[in-house]
């Protein structure tokens, strides 16, 4: 079979070394003649998958000892409500960048006063608001780093007069980030770090939730941390993977080597899209994500959009096609794409072309 380039936003593409051992475990987990799916989360062997799980995120992002990590179940969806079920006494601060941000806003406003200090939704999102106030005296201010529909990444990050959240769900560990920063990090796995079913959530520990309101057991930070992401039965085969695959990324030489590969794919790519007259970005220039490129054809050109796609077929391209709240084409370049797919798609483009 010839190699299909993977380019899907999510669950997306991840080390083959990960699959590897990932299948080992489903035959024989740790010796113990078990499979992983159905080992105890209590037995020894699952206990230092978590350990080591939560040792390698410490290292790889270099997280301080005021903040813990937590592998909790659900999808970065459920931390909406979440957060600020623990953080938001009366009034919290949002910066609206796109689909998942203004998620996080509707679940918010469930809880208190919701401030929205910048919002790029009247240009379909296709930038980085900048040059905003954030209220001294809101609860948190929350962002999303990376946008996955529309192509938009924060290239830096606000000084924050007030506890700062941010969702990275799809560009976690291909950067490094200042993790005392922020009072919390959450991140989905099913982009740079495992499948889907687990969520990452990095927070500051000495912060104490709001006490305006009772706090179910299964959505208290506090207590997921006393129980070390085990108040309940861990999605034990996604933490897995997500381990496997975080080995990788440390072997090839860590967050500095993610970040160096993403801006050779970016770079490979966008240098196309500015070259090539059949096709155009979707974002302002500067807030260019290096995860999910979006691009179109140019307005003369619509009817080439089938033919360019069968075209990516041929040459073993998936999950290019744009999200439909931007149509076009959606390239995501996750850590573990190799630059001769990006270099495969650029081929395609210049051959079309031609």
């Amino acid at each position: 079979m010839s190699k299909v380039h993977n380019f899907s936003a999510g669950p997306s593409i991840l080390a083959p070394e990960a699959f590897e051992k990932a299948i080992e475990a489903i035959r024989n987990f740790a010796g113990t003649g078990l499979s992983i799916l159905e080992v105890s989360h209590r037995s020894k062997q699952f206990e230092q998958v978590m350990d080591d799980a939560r040792a390698i995120v410490r290292e790889l992002l270099q997280v301080p000892d005021t903040h813990e990590s937590l592998f909790l179940q659900g999808g970065a969806s459920s931390q909406f409500y979440m957060i600020p079920h623990n953080y938001l006494g009366t009034k919290a601060a949002y910066l609206n960048t796109g689909v998942w941000a203004s998620g996080a806003i509707k679940e918010a406003k469930l809880y208190g006063e919701v401030i929205e200090v910048a919002s790029s939704k009247a240009q379909n999102f296709n930038y980085i608001p900048k040059n905003y106030e954030i209220p001294a005296d809101a609860d948190y201010f929350h962002c999303t780093s990376n946008n996955t529909i529309y192509g938009t990444q924060m290239r830096s990050f606000p000084k924050s007069p007030v506890p700062m959240i941010c969702d990275m769900s799809s560009d976690i560990f291909s950067r490094p980030v200042q993790v005392a920063d922020f009072d919390l990090i959450y991140a989905g796995a099913q982009k740079n770090m495992g499948p889907a079913g687990v969520t990452l959530v990095i927070f500051k520990k000495d912060k104490q939730p709001v006490s305006v309101r009772p706090i179910p057991s299964m959505l208290d930070y506090r207590i997921h941390l006393d129980k070390e992401s085990m108040y309940n039965t861990p999605p034990a085969f996604a933490i897995l993977v997500s381990l496997y695959n975080l080995i990788w990324v440390k072997e090839c030489g860590g967050v500095a080597e993610m970040e160096k590969r993403a801006n050779d794919r970016a770079s490979l790519l966008y240098g196309e899209i500015d070259r090539n007259p059949l096709f155009k970005g979707t974002c302002a220039a500067e807030d260019r994500s290096h995860m999910n490129v979006c691009f179109v054809l140019q307005d003369e050109n619509p009817e080439l959009e089938a033919k360019f796609m069968a075209a990516c077929k041929e040459a073993g391209i998936s999950g290019i096609k744009g999200h439909r709240l931007v149509g076009g084409f959606r390239a995501s370049m996750y850590n573990a794409l190799p630059l001769e797919s990006t270099q495969a798609l650029v081929n395609v483009m210049q051959t079309f072309h031609s």
